[in-house]
């Protein structure tokens, strides 16, 4: 696809998320945590969403909450259905062995605390771990909607609290802010490229 249609093309999803508001956060969690990893977008569009005042704050930390836990149970079920196999396709062996590690450390915090944890903390390949080593998918749940209801409070929460600081910014930097939000993608994009050629590769 060529450069200006991509740059159309992220511009008018950007446009149509911001109109749908709370559901366009949930569209947005779901890619996020199961399809895409798209680096910062949704925190970005919670702040940009709750500073501009539509809806009560907590309805947007709220259906923040939903979408990423809907994409963090779908990238769970799968690792779950695939177990360890899944998990060593998508990331390298020697990565995989340090996540099961850490996991097999931290227990429920291995969920809810990297789900709290801002960008670039890398949050996917816990959700992987807890799928792979079949993690009971109660507990599961439950630090999920704990760690990512308690980030998406405060980032909301930080939307109201300094909105009018950050309409201003995008108003006046809208230009800039769509580029950063678009080379985030095209990360993102690139790594589940690369993720899925190894993949093939095995």
């Amino acid at each position: 696809m060529l450069p200006h249609l991509q740059l159309l093309l992220a511009v008018s999803t950007w446009v149509r998320l911001r109109r749908l508001g709370g559901v366009g956060l949930v569209i947005l969690g779901i890619a996020d945590n199961s399809v895409i990893p798209l680096t910062g977008s949704m925190d970005v569009l919670t702040i940009w969403l709750s500073a501009r005042h539509r809806e009560p704050w907590p309805y947007y930390a709220l259906m923040a909450t939903v979408g990423a836990v809907l994409g963090g149970y779908i990238t769970y079920a799968l690792a779950r259905k695939g177990g360890k196999e899944t998990m060593e396709r998508r990331l390298s062996k020697r990565r995989a062995a340090k996540v099961y590690k850490r996991f097999e450390k931290w227990g429920f915090g291995g969920i809810a605390i990297p789900a709290i944890l801002p960008p670039p903390f890398p949050f996917f390949p816990f959700l992987l771990a807890a799928g792979a080593m079949q993690y009971s998918r109660k507990k599961f749940l439950a630090a999920l909607v704990l760690g990512r209801g308690v980030r998406y409070s405060i980032v909301a929460y930080l939307g109201v609290r300094y909105g009018n600081h950050i309409v201003r910014f995008f108003a006046r930097y809208n230009k800039q802010a769509l580029a950063i939000l678009i080379g985030l993608a095209v990360i993102g994009g690139i790594i589940t490229l690369v993720q899925y050629l190894r993949y093939r590769k095995n």
